[in-house]
């Protein structure tokens, strides 16, 4: 386990050397889903046991979230050409000091999250996989990992979309999978790991395995996803019309008619 610290250590100091280069610490969103992957090779390489065929689907899966995630955000960052709002305001309120805050509340608090979350994906070459993929587990975990990544990678293409519309300027999206979830790029992303812990758990026990996409769940609902935009928004009239009518996090429909979103 300590070579999975280690080498985590490394990769999200390599960023924060990125970050501080760049004078731009929302970089690190770009290295957070390829640290996951950073966890799986890294139990690939160390581990006790030879990959079995379902090891290697499950490499597969978070290979194609995390390039997938990673070159989202890669892209619209330099779209964007400036650090994102969260850590600029957080370089004005750290002053002086916004290195280190960065370093041990950023950069330091999200290697340990990692560790913590992706930790299935390393212990899954520590234990024997006896079983050939293809059960019950497998199937269900592989239809909620492709149903979420299709969630999360049309909800953020249509979100890029609306927001490079000049029109759309200081405007709330209403239209797509934004009409029936005000997150459905967070809804994608919960289930595509549940999807994958189902999967992981025929080799992983449960107890081992369960801890890392609930804390995934929690953050995304209470931390740094969900709860932090409506933050954001929680001023906007606009937006107070759109949580009237549209579910937070999981998709229904709305609860008004679609030519009473337009503005």
């Amino acid at each position: 386990m300590m070579e999975l610290v280690f080498v985590q250590l490394i990769f999200f100091n390599l960023f924060f050397l990125i970050g501080v280069l760049k004078n731009d610490f929302s970089t690190i969103d770009i290295g957070w889903g390829l640290s996951f992957l950073a966890v799986f090779l890294t139990g690939y390489f160390t581990g006790s046991y030879e990959a079995s065929v379902r090891v290697l689907i499950v490499g597969a899966l978070v290979a194609l979230w995390a390039f997938r995630l990673s070159g989202y955000i890669l892209l619209r960052s330099v779209r964007k050409g400036t650090e994102d709002y969260r850590y600029a305001q957080w370089r004005k309120d750290w002053g002086n000091r916004v290195k280190t805050n960065a370093y041990f509340r950023v950069y330091l608090l999200q290697a340990i999250l990692s560790v913590i979350i992706a930790s299935p994906l390393y212990l899954i070459h520590q234990f024997q996989d006896v079983g050939q993929f293809g059960n019950v587990k497998d199937i269900t975990g592989l239809v909620l990992f492709i149903a979420g990544f299709l969630f999360e990678s049309i909800a953020d293409q249509q979100k890029s979309n609306f927001k490079q519309n000049s029109k759309n300027k200081n405007k709330i999206m209403r239209t797509g999978l934004w009409k029936y979830s005000r997150h459905p790029n967070y809804f994608g992303e919960a289930l595509l790991w549940w999807g994958i812990f189902l999967i992981v758990i025929n080799i992983v026990p449960p107890y081992y395995a369960f801890f890392g996409p609930l804390l995934l769940h929690f953050l995304l609902l209470k931390v740094s996803g969900v709860a932090l935009l409506e933050k954001k928004y929680e001023s906007n009239s606009e937006y107070e019309d759109y949580k009237k009518s549209t579910n937070s996090f999981i998709p229904f429909f709305t609860k008004q008619n679609e030519g009473n979103y337009e503005k």
